[in-house]
């Protein structure tokens, strides 16, 4: 009970709190880390995955070359990338040379659920919807944002939401060569014995990955077609059904048959 007690003590202590080793700069630190390293590796992998999906090829190389991050223990990647020859960023932003190695480190691990959830996200959308999309004359680049894209985006959210909550639960690794973040609290923590330090760091990530948690999920119901219109898009399912939750209106180019 000791250690609980020593816990709230340093939670409930406002001079915890300030100054450049706070614990409110140091989770601003933590937050800018883990959106900086999701934001990047949606720009290098949703564009790639999606566009594969929608041509429906080239996924499984794809997919398992991004997998590769998984395979690689990420502190193990982080101890290389921090002590690689970098010219010019001693002073990288505000974080130093532990600092970028983190966010190569966080990006990388952020890729393998995106990829993998973004491709399959196209790729479930039933082929009788995608038929019923070209039946109204539409292009491939009309399938895709009109059709696809809305069908698949709760999928695709779900990738994102489970690379935020991993990005944001490893970034604590930083503070074990020298970077920011809350991992600093923790690592201090238990190496002065001062063990209600230690997890009151591990409590405030803990806390922060579960508003993260809820937040995602809140935007991935917010983009689920079916639930915007109350309607059913199950693969299989109806064309007219299917479309009109995508709220394409593109009119047919077929000639009427008289």
């Amino acid at each position: 009970m000791t250690v609980f007690s020593d816990m709230w003590a340093y939670l409930s202590d406002p001079a915890n709190w300030s100054g450049s080793d706070g614990i409110a700069a140091l989770l601003g630190q933590q937050l800018l880390l883990t959106f900086t390293a999701l934001l990047m590796a949606m720009a290098l992998g949703l564009p790639l995955a999606l566009w594969l999906g929608h041509l429906g090829r080239g996924g499984f190389a794809a997919i398992n070359i991004s997998n590769i991050g998984r395979a690689v223990p990420t502190f193990a990647l982080l101890a290389l990338l921090v002590v690689a020859p970098w010219p010019g960023t001693d002073s990288f932003g505000p974080y130093g040379r532990a600092g970028l190695a983190t966010l190569i480190a966080l990006t990388l691990f952020a890729l393998p659920p995106i990829i993998t959830n973004a491709y399959v996200a196209m790729r479930e959308v039933a082929p009788d919807v995608r038929e019923a999309a070209r039946g109204m004359g539409m292009t491939g680049r009309q399938q895709f944002w009109q059709v696809e894209l809305p069908l698949g985006l709760p999928l695709v959210v779900s990738g994102l939401r489970l690379a935020l909550v991993q990005v944001w639960a490893t970034a604590t690794i930083a503070a074990l060569v020298a970077g920011p973040g809350l991992g600093q609290i923790i690592t201090d923590g238990f190496f002065r014995s001062n063990y209600g330090k230690g997890i009151a760091g591990a409590v405030v990530v803990a806390a922060v990955a579960l508003v993260l948690e809820l937040l995602a999920a809140m935007a991935q119901r917010a983009v689920d077609p079916t639930r915007r219109t109350g309607a059913t898009a199950t693969p299989g399912g109806g064309h007219d059904d299917a479309l009109s939750v995508t709220g394409a209106t593109v009119e047919s180019s077929a000639e009427p048959v008289g």
